[in-house]
């Protein structure tokens, strides 16, 4: 089925918004809309079987014996509908036809009930009936044919996300927050499952496939069709989380027709409410929506970082509030099969990210944590750069990320770093911010020089070289080091110390204050080099006015506050015999791991401040991964005198333009 075959059924489905105009907000069109295109698919799924459905009925009628494993098996699906009513027969008596969808509706298997009531779709129903709409909707409804033998399960979820896309547009949500467009799946499928095709192709292989944010499902059936595409014996079990009630209703319809156990969709937040707690998968991917808070699951996060650490999902840190991107990439990090002694087992996940997980958080923060973690656990494999404009929420740039805990032996320890910005097509027609598409050639381009990062990236020759780089994993690691410098301070009074010493509560408290300033201001214009001159002076000063000299280190602080002046060539100061650090002067730098941060400072720092040192209590260890910054290439800016002659060209253009406004 053609691109031009989806949007004609999708725009079947949407006229219906010509019937509701009116009575129904252009925001709540698809509350209508979604729910009886379900409801129509499945209703088309099960026509085959109605009659032997029927038959099956007549046969337990009566009996004490629950038929449903019989049902299932008359339709050879997993629900079925024991009704013998039709949307075409229900359509057909308006006058009813609220009592007699609500009797057709009831006699669906409870799965494919709980799938319709994710929708609500008892209350637009009443809501339509008393509008006297619905028997014209469901009319519409009856001539859409969404029979498999003409619409696939792969084609039906491109009608699917037709239809949210324009339902999203209507109600200002987030489209990209439901589904992922296909072509991205696919490459993320490919690079994914790439290294297990030898694996995959044995007799028997079962595979199970978690998406944590699974949305309608559409990387769940890329991962399906590709792995049996492989072996068309293996058996798949995708399980997935979704919050979005009418993305999750969808999903699981899906999984329904496929013959699929639509009870591995569990409905909820992934983070509060995990719906697979203590299994393990195969392979995971996900795409998470991009830059939203875990705010309204704060607590359960924070309490199980805090109570489990590491025996939980969180024990390597938590990020900032308005990104939880990398706590989906540690929930399903949580969900990797171990290797076993022979290397069997493990898993391999995929997820989509913004640039902020790459680098966001200095060292010692949740972020950088949760990257030093990976890293040093040998799992990230690979990270590529996707065009620009490829989603439909969003112009941004985006990342794969690639991790595994079974590494083949010419990958441990390293990581690949694949730059395909620039492998894209102009779509024809934008969708939201979408204006750039994967083509297959481009898939089957970044798939292939994936498989070969290693030897494209030691080998100069080639004409990608320059689109893979590989670097070990401490090579995204660095000391973030504190560089003091002493505090080097002469000692003055003048009107500024004086006014200084006025408001100076530690002093102004004490009982000889006024005596104190009194004696201060006999030594105005003074200055000494030295803190024990400048004191012996005070003291002298305050004896000769008649006063005490006070003791105790707050005094001593707050005087050397009020007359203490910085100077390059002052005095160092010591506490307990120790240089002082001003902390005006102090500064940071990021060392790599590698290095030894002491040869760091006599190399960069020490021809600049030869006084400076390290407080080594106060390093940290962070880990970022500046991708871009690996992959910019300089580009001279152009000459002057091109430059010139461009503006001078320009020049004599508007010359002669104006020459023709005014003849």
């Amino acid at each position: 089925m053609n691109s031009s075959k989806h949007t004609e059924l999708a725009n079947h489905a949407w006229s219906v918004a010509d019937l509701l105009r009116g009575d129904y907000k252009q925001s709540d069109y698809g509350k209508v809309i979604l729910p009886f295109t379900v409801l129509r698919r499945l209703e088309c799924v099960l026509e085959p079987t109605r009659e032997k459905v029927a038959e099956t009925v007549a046969k337990f009628e009566g009996q004490d014996i629950v038929a449903d494993k019989f049902l299932r098996k008359a339709s050879g699906h997993a629900f079925y509908n024991t009704s013998t009513l039709t949307l075409k027969k229900i359509a057909a008596d308006p006058q009813n036809a609220a009592k007699n969808l609500a009797v057709y509706i009831g006699a669906f298997s409870d799965n494919a009930r709980g799938v319709l009531d994710r929708f609500e779709f008892a209350q637009q129903i009443k809501r339509l009936d008393s509008s006297g709409l619905l028997y014209q909707v469901i009319g519409k409804f009856t001539d859409l044919d969404l029979r498999p033998e003409i619409v696939p399960n792969h084609n039906m979820g491109y009608i699917f996300e037709e239809l949210i896309r324009r339902f999203s547009e209507q109600s200002n949500e987030t489209a990209g927050e439901h589904f992922t467009p296909r072509e991205v799946i696919q490459l993320m499928v490919r690079l994914l499952v790439a290294p297990d095709g030898d694996a995959l192709q044995l007799p028997g292989v079962v595979r199970t496939v978690l998406d944590p944010a699974c949305g309608t499902g559409g990387m769940l059936s890329a991962m399906d069709d590709l792995i049996t595409e492989f072996n068309e014996d293996a058996t798949v079990e995708v399980y997935g989380q979704e919050l979005n009630p009418e993305s999750w209703a969808i999903c699981r319809s899906d999984l329904m027709i496929k013959g699929q156990d639509p009870e591995n969709i569990a409905f909820g937040n992934s983070f509060s409410d995990d719906g697979h707690a203590r299994k393990t998968f195969d392979y995971m991917l996900a795409n998470p929506p991009f830059g939203v808070e875990w705010k309204k699951v704060k607590d359960e996060v924070e309490r199980e970082h805090r109570e489990l650490g590491e025996a939980g999902r969180f024990g390597a840190g938590l990020p900032r509030i308005n990104d939880g991107s990398l706590l989906f990439l540690q929930h399903m990090i949580d969900k990797m099969k171990p290797v076993d002694v022979d290397g069997g087992g493990g898993s391999r996940l995929a997820i989509v990210f913004n640039g902020s997980p790459l680098f966001t958080g200095a060292a010692g923060s949740g972020e950088s944590e949760i990257r030093r973690w990976i890293l040093e656990n040998d799992w990230l494999e690979g990270i590529v750069a996707l065009p620009d404009q490829l989603f439909y929420n969003t112009g941004i740039s985006t990342y794969f990320w690639i991790l595994t805990n079974r590494k083949s032996p010419d990958h441990k320890g390293k990581v690949v770093l694949l730059d395909a910005r620039d492998q894209w097509q102009k779509m024809r027609k934008s969708l939201g911010d979408k204006r750039k598409q994967l083509g297959k050639d481009h898939i089957a381009t970044v798939v292939k020089l994936y498989g070969e990062a290693l030897a494209v990236a030691a080998d100069p020759e080639h004409p990608l070289h320059g689109k893979v780089k590989v670097f070990r994993n401490e090579d995204f690691g660095y000391q973030r080091i504190t560089v003091e410098r002493p505090l080097k301070l002469r000692f003055e009074v003048t009107e500024e110390t004086l006014a200084a010493l006025e408001v100076s509560k530690p002093i102004q408290k004490l009982p000889q204050a006024a005596a104190l300033g009194d004696a201060f201001k006999s030594l105005m214009g003074t200055s000494w080099g030295t803190k024990q001159e400048a004191w012996l002076a005070f003291k002298d000063a305050v004896v000769q006015a008649g006063g005490t000299w006070p003791t105790g280190a707050p005094f001593n602080k707050a005087l050397r506050e009020v007359v203490g002046a910085r100077d390059p060539e002052g005095e160092v100061q010591r506490v307990k015999g120790e240089r002082e650090p001003d902390a005006e002067l102090r500064d940071y730098e990021n060392v790599p791991l590698s290095e030894d941060v002491e040869e760091y400072l006599a190399r960069e720092v020490h021809p600049h401040v030869s006084d400076a040192w390290i407080d080594h209590s106060k390093t940290k260890v962070g880990y970022e991964i500046p991708f871009t910054r690996h992959f910019y290439v300089y580009e001279p800016p152009r000459p002057l005198t091109e430059i010139d002659g461009e503006l001078k060209a320009l020049e004599a253009e508007i010359q002669g333009l104006l020459g023709e406004v005014t003849e």
